[in-house]
């Protein structure tokens, strides 16, 4: 793709397709701009970086469409002090976002492949304040402390209580919760040791997070 149609197919992501999807803040839409989202595409789709469409990476999973994307950044309303917990790395494009917006970010992917390439492609952007890690969080990942806010990248049948402990007092968690084919994005605020708020975003569809089960449908 020549450099000017890159530019121009990113910003009419941007303009057509996240802000046109409610994603209104601008440090937000400056990072997804900043981000080179094409280099974190598999590159068999490279050709569909900046398309509307959830794209295979592989095993199974899925890079978010830029509209869901922008979203749980936004929703997370990060700061620059904050640290952040991300749960399915993937290709590392909403790692790089997730990085650029706060403090320090520690993502945990299942499979090592995933996670080298990401960090390779993180690393050469200049970006530092990201830690890698491989393990399956699908239940929780209490290595690594609290979080001022978790970002969940997999569906998952229900609102993990384990990563609500795991928030700050003040913390956001971005999840997306229920069964296909709609889905419903949640985010969760801690607003006490032991009280938290639940506002449901919007409907969307997300493969299941690898390593959550789905409960099986009770038959009478």
């Amino acid at each position: 793709m020549a450099e000017l149609n890159l530019e121009q197919a990113r910003f009419n992501m941007i303009e057509q397709q996240v802000r046109t999807w409610e994603v209104l803040d601008q440090r937000v839409l400056d990072t997804m701009s900043a981000v080179p989202r094409e280099r974190f595409v598999p590159e068999q789709v490279r050709n569909l970086a900046f398309a509307d469409l959830q794209l295979p990476i592989g095993h199974g999973q899925v890079m978010m469409e830029p509209k869901l994307e922008g979203r749980l950044l936004q929703a997370l309303d990060l700061r620059p002090t904050d640290s952040v917990l991300e749960v399915g790395t993937g290709t590392g494009y909403v790692t790089a976002c997730l990085a650029k917006l706060a403090g320090r970010v520690v993502t945990v992917e299942r499979h090592p492949g995933l996670s080298q390439a990401a960090q390779e492609r993180v690393r050469s952007l200049g970006i530092g304040n990201v830690t890698f890690r491989i393990g399956d969080a699908a239940e929780g990942w209490d290595q690594d402390g609290r979080f001022d806010a978790i970002a969940i990248t997999g569906s998952l049948p229900e609102v993990p209580l384990a990563y609500k402990r795991q928030l700050n007092v003040g913390g956001r968690l971005f999840v997306v919760v229920g069964g296909p084919p709609v889905m419903e994005a949640m985010l969760v605020i801690r607003v006490g040791e032991a009280e938290w708020s639940h506002e449901s975003l919007f409907d969307t569809d997300l493969p299941l997070l690898e390593g959550a089960v789905r409960p099986q449908p009770f038959v009478f």
